[in-house]
Parts: C-alpha cells; structure tokens; sequence
C-alpha cells in the first residue's frame, strides 16, 4: 500500500541541491544541523519566499561553501515523503563554473570528493538511485517515501538530457 497519493500530492516546502563538478570531482558537504544532519550531501536548502529555483540554489551553494557559482543546469525534480506528514519537493541543479574561495560556515563542512567513488553510505539513500543516472548525463524525476532517515518506497523516470552548449 502506497504511502504517498502522488496524484494530489504538494510540498510543505521546497529545497534546492547543487552539485558543482570539476570533471572529476564532485563538491559535497557534511551537513552540521537541520535535515540530514550528520550526512554528506549536495549544497541547498530551502527556497525563501519570492525566490526561484535558481535563486536559492545560487544563494543556498554561497552560503554553504562561499563559492559563487556561474550558472545552473537542472537535472532532477524529485519529490520526498516522510511517514511523519513531511514533505519536499527538490529540485536538483548541475555546476561546473564558479568562483571564490571553499569556505565551511556553520550549517555545513564542504569538500571536494571523486565523482568516481561517492560515499553512499553516508548519504540519503534515494541519492544511489538517481545520482548516478545524473551524472551519467540523464534527466531525472523521482518520488521517494521516507521513515524519519529510511528510504521506504522509490519511483523513478529518466530520459537522456540534450548536450549542453559549450561556453564561450
């Protein structure tokens, strides 16, 4: 039995995730409060009143790590549950220019981590279902239920996204 009605399904709030690359490397943090403490993840967070996808996850990506990043492509919209009565709906951005300086701040240590061998354990378990089609190039949509950290339902849709123009 379904925990989620996903047909009338919305969000108590919306967040935003951030994976900046450097080809081979992906820049991740150990979040230090709020949900997902104790776990690596992307920079986000929440998106403010007035404030676009895109908005947030530029502030959210400064905030975090004190790199201001150039543009955002998306790449997933994924959908959370929670058995409590939570909700999200997230939106996932890829990066790969920036600039500034890596900087902790008191919500979250970042770090840059091999694209090749992410630390899945420590990470929310629905990211080892999505990411990878991410990074493999592929545009994603997923709806995930959760028990407090426990992932227990996933769907997922992925189709291939279009080359990105080069920049320049």
């Amino acid at each position: 039995m379904a925990v989620a009605d996903w047909s009338n399904w919305q969000a108590r709030e919306k967040a935003v995730l951030v994976f900046l690359s450097d080809e081979t490397n992906l820049l991740l943090i150990h979040k230090k409060r709020g949900l997902g403490k104790g776990k690596v993840n992307a920079p986000g967070g929440r998106v403010e009143p007035g404030e676009s996808w895109e908005q947030a996850g530029l502030r959210e990506t400064r905030e975090e790590t004190g790199l201001t990043v150039s543009s955002l492509e998306a790449a997933a919209e994924l959908r959370f549950q929670f058995t409590d009565g939570y909700s999200l709906d997230v939106r996932v951005f890829l990066a790969s220019g920036w600039t500034g300086v890596l900087t902790p701040c008191d919500e979250a240590d970042p770090f840059w981590h091999s694209s090749l061998s992410l630390p899945w354990g420590s990470m929310w378990a629905d990211d080892a279902v999505w990411l990878p089609l991410v990074l493999a190039g592929h545009s994603v949509q997923g709806q995930f239920v959760f028990d407090k950290e426990e992932m227990r339902e996933a769907s997922l849709r992925s189709w291939k996204r279009p080359p990105r123009p080069m920049d320049g």
